[in-house]
């Protein structure tokens, strides 16, 4: 069967949307995995299936390219938004909301260390853990489980090496997103990211919310920041509810057909 998909990317963060409200898109880890490969498929840090809702306009099932469920995709989101005009999306972390510019509003950071989750009670806000040079992160969730790591230059951390490691460490039972995160001002952050299940992307709009939450539970940027990612920039601000607002650029890459 052949059914039609978007691509689309937020800053370099490319996804692909398939809509499954009104046709069936059968998809199991092999093929998401092949749908997400670059070389033998599409290509995308993340694969979208659009589904009915109950609560929202609709629901967005996300996975990774390793053909894992991620609980959440904040650029993938504000594709969808904007896709879509939906103003309500449903995901496996909750409803986030939309408005008229694509901004979504990715919900309260949250910091109990059985909520990121952790494999044991630990100070999330300064973990007592470290891998080479990356020590004391700020552990939290935005959705799905993030590490932040302040350092002096993000681009000198061998993350490519380091990530995986640490992504896959006990202490973490889901697994976690890995950013490095470089304070330029305090309204301005330089980050780098591992995902969990996809590796070194372009940007990631869930880490860049993290990392902008981490230095404000550090009391070391104001209540809006630019977060500059590799693909490009992305506006993180605090609501006065303690909701986080992402907003950036979105663009359409293609549409296209594929032989499910």
């Amino acid at each position: 069967m052949r059914v039609p998909f978007v691509k689309m990317h937020g800053a370099g963060n490319d996804v692909v949307i398939f809509d499954g409200r009104h046709q069936s898109v059968p998809l199991d880890r092999p093929r998401i995995r092949r749908l997400a490969d670059r070389h033998y498929g599409i290509g995308c840090d993340q694969l979208f299936r659009l589904e009915p809702s109950d609560r929202a306009d609709l629901f967005a099932r996300i996975w990774n390219p390793d053909g894992s469920e991620a609980q959440a995709c904040g650029n993938g989101t504000r594709c969808v938004a904007a896709l879509t005009g939906a103003r309500r999306i449903e995901t496996l972390a909750g409803v986030l909301e939309a408005d008229a510019s694509h901004a979504v509003r990715m919900g309260a950071p949250r910091f109990e260390w059985a909520e990121v989750p952790l494999a044991q009670p630990l100070d999330t806000a300064a973990l007592p853990l470290a891998w080479e040079g990356l020590e004391r992160p700020v552990a939290l969730s935005m959705g799905n489980p993030h590490l932040v790591f302040f350092v002096d230059d993000a681009e000198a951390v061998p993350l490519e090496r380091l990530g995986p490691a640490i992504e896959q460490d006990p202490m973490f039972p889901e697994r976690i997103n890995v950013g490095v995160a470089q304070l330029e001002s305090r309204a301005r952050i330089r980050l780098r990211v591992w995902e969990r299940g996809a590796g070194l992307t372009l940007a990631c709009g869930s880490g860049a919310c993290a990392a902008f939450a981490a230095a404000r539970l550090r009391r070391r940027v104001d209540r809006q920041a630019t977060v500059a990612l590799p693909g490009g920039e992305l506006l993180i601000s605090e609501e006065a509810d303690g909701q986080i607002r992402m907003q950036g650029p979105v663009e359409v890459s293609f549409h296209g057909e594929i032989e499910l």
